[in-house]
């Protein structure tokens, strides 16, 4: 499926950055941030991003000179504005004159001025002041050749204990639950006499308030999620009336926890994120590492299910990392490249002129201190410019993948709530990454979902440790196996509903029946200590988790070979319907992964390729047009044989051979 350009008649991969030109007020600096723009392949500034007290240094005092100058610069060069809102840092003379927009602490302090979305979302003071500028930015530059997208505030994060989202989110639980008793039935408050028995007591949970009703703590972070979309609905109500076809939307933080961004995603027209990962030029934690980068992209493309824009990445030294480690020659085209083979349709940095003071004036950016555009990072920009210059036939196009990975906010909030288990690190994500990373490694094109997402598109269901399985997602995945799907599920899965109430008849709860099996205890192994499980004649070391389960209709591939456990089932399959599901009641090494995916592909038919390790193939097009992103994370060359044509330069190719840190493009058909 091809979808339409993000900026409306804009067909092009979008390459640009975060521009801070309020911090310069210099015109002939400001021309020649756009000669150096243009040498660069740079077609898009994101600008306005922390701006308001440039634009409006007094209340009610606007003074928009300096952005219409950069607007109209933009413009004559065919540059397109990602146009920013800038309640994500106020100024400091809001602060001081309503001093109740700041965020209250959990311990019932109150922030003082300073740092970034230090805001209460529910002020009334504050949403009219957002909503006061950003009509003032959209009656001003509705119909500037430059608009190309409205960028909502940055990076939205954080919580707000004031009296205002106290009350609030009392209001919340009385819209979700209608009762006190329906509410205190689904928090089980009876447990250590923590009955309600007025709406008043309620309180959000807090370091020094409840902390051990995990429904009621699940539920503030429902709430959370919630005031973050209705806090962008305020910000975007204004640039909606006024400017209907400019699309909108806020930069993502890929796994970020604080926000479910499969509900915030509806609210956007097109997905963003930022994407700072931590190089180091070996191998051994690169390969790694770049697995999860896929995995974040695949996820933000699958929380709004179409491509999505890479709005922050850092060309070199990202300053804020433990170590601010430059990028070896050719990993920033890499992981620009990685980006737009996983379903971006733009490259851009933070940030374009590298800023002279406060805490990011160390930080990688396209203009570095010495002012022009003659160093080894600049080299590197401009070929990405060159190279996104020859992928117009990649934007829009979507990922052709039939398998599935099911990564849910909701599910992770109750699962590392919850007491018991490894209660250090419950290792839900790096659960996910196991499967994820030998799917990645065997070139399986993979869609990242959530328990409410459609899954018929799909062949292959991988859902590891679903702790919470919500109403109704049982009976679907049930009806998907019967179909013909193919279901992995995992150990810690089943065990509560989204109440968090514990699911009666054992578990894996509503799941039991189409794995055909019943999981009586799990055993937490100490780190160091390890289990093992014979597959296909071979031995494959187990670790952190063994589920000990019952067979109900389903058969053992695999058991135990060690404790007193030695001998149960630790690998299942139930075939039912036209379908099976696969039950793995510890975690793995990734040589069995690797091994047990191989297997899955030749029997569901889902197309594998034969990768040298840290290589990865990533597919964008359809049966019409294909093309094929090889990017090789090792720090050692290696060869592919795939068969197809250079989408630089039209060569014909039957092997391709990529350097250390190198990538390839190609056209299939």
């Amino acid at each position: 499926m091809r979808f339409s350009p993000v900026i409306p008649g804009f067909a092009h991969m979008v390459h640009g950055g975060d521009y801070n030109p309020d911090q310069w007020m210099d015109l002939n600096i400001w021309k020649e941030d756009m000669r150096i723009a243009k040498a660069m392949g740079i077609n898009s500034l994101s600008v306005g991003i922390f701006s308001w007290a440039a634009l409006e240094p007094e209340e009610g005092k606007f003074e928009f000179g300096w952005l219409d100058t950069i607007m109209d610069m933009m413009a004559a060069q065919g540059m397109k504005a990602v146009l920013a809102t800038p309640s994500g840092a106020r100024p400091a003379w809001l602060s001081q004159k309503y001093p109740e927009v700041l965020r209250v602490r959990d311990d019932g302090r109150r922030n003082l001025h300073g740092g970034r979305h230090n805001h209460c979302l529910t002020s009334p003071v504050y949403r009219e002041m957002v909503q006061k500028i950003n009509t003032q930015l959209a009656e001003r530059y509705k119909d500037h050749p430059a608009l190309g997208a409205w960028h909502i505030s940055n990076e939205y994060g954080g919580e707000c204990f004031c009296p205002a989202c106290q009350e609030k989110f009392r209001a919340w639980l009385k819209n979700k639950y209608k009762t006190l008793d329906a509410l205190n039935h689904a928090w089980w408050t009876a447990f250590w006499s923590h009955t309600y028995t007025d709406w008043s007591q309620i309180e959000a949970p807090s370091s020094i308030g409840e902390t051990s009703v995990h429904a009621q703590k699940l539920d503030w972070k429902r709430f959370t999620t919630d005031q973050f979309i209705d806090f962008y609905r305020v910000e975007t109500e204004p640039l909606k009336a006024i400017t209907p076809n400019v699309p909108c939307t806020t930069n993502l933080m890929g796994t970020y926890p604080g926000i479910d961004y499969f509900r915030l995603a509806k609210e956007l027209d097109f997905a963003s994120w930022d994407n700072y990962p931590q190089w180091t030029g070996r191998t051994e934690d690169d390969v790694p590492l770049a697995a999860e980068i896929a995995f974040r992209h695949d996820l933000m493309r699958g929380v709004k299910g179409r491509p999505f824009f890479l709005m922050e990445s850092c060309p070199s030294a990202t300053n804020w990392r433990p170590y601010a480690r430059l990028h070896r020659p050719g990993v920033h085209i890499l992981q620009s490249l990685q980006a737009v083979g996983h379903g971006a349709d733009s490259v851009q940095y933070f940030q374009f002129r590298k800023s002279r003071g406060s805490s990011e004036k160390l930080h990688g950016a396209v203009v570095d201190h010495v002012g022009h555009e003659h160093t080894r990072v600049n080299g590197e920009i401009a070929e990405v410019g060159r190279i996104l210059s020859k992928l117009d036939g990649v934007v829009g196009q979507d990922t052709p993948a039939r398998a599935a990975i099911l990564y849910d906010w909701e599910n992770a909030w109750a699962l590392n709530d919850a007491q018991g288990l490894n209660n250090r690190d419950k290792k839900y994500f790096d659960t996910v990454m196991d499967h994820y990373r030998a799917l990645w490694s065997l070139g399986i094109q993979v869609d990242v979902v959530n328990e409410d997402s459609d899954l018929s598109k799909y062949d292959l269901l991988v859902a590891p440790m679903l702790y919470m399985v919500r109403s109704g997602l049982g009976e679907r995945v049930r009806a998907f196996v019967e179909k013909g799907g193919t279901l992995v599920s995992t150990f810690g899965s089943g065990y509560v509903d989204e109440n968090d109430l514990c699911y009666l008849g054992g578990f894996p709860g509503p799941l039991k029946e189409t794995l055909g099996i019943w999981c009586e205890e799990i055993d937490v192994l100490l780190p160091g200590e390890s289990n093992e499980i014979l597959y296909h004649g071979q031995r494959y070391r187990l670790f952190d988790y063994a589920e000990q389960l019952h067979l109900q209709g389903a058969r053992s591939l695999a058991e135990y070979r060690r404790e007193f456990y030695a001998g149960n089932p630790a690998l299942t399959v139930n075939e039912l319907g036209k379908g099976r599901a696969y039950f793995v009641a510890g975690r793995l090494e990734d040589s069995f992964m690797r091994a047990f995916y191989t297997d899955l592909a030749d029997e569901t038919g889902l197309e594998k390729h034969e990768l040298p390790y840290g290589c990865s193939i990533a597919l964008r097009g359809d049966e019409k047009e294909m093309y094929a992103f090889l990017l090789n994370f090792a720090a050692e060359g290696c060869k592919v044989e795939i068969s197809g044509q250079d989408a630089l330069t039209g060569e014909k190719l039957e092997c391709v051979e990529l350097p250390g840190h190198g990538s390839k493009v190609l056209k299939l058909r």
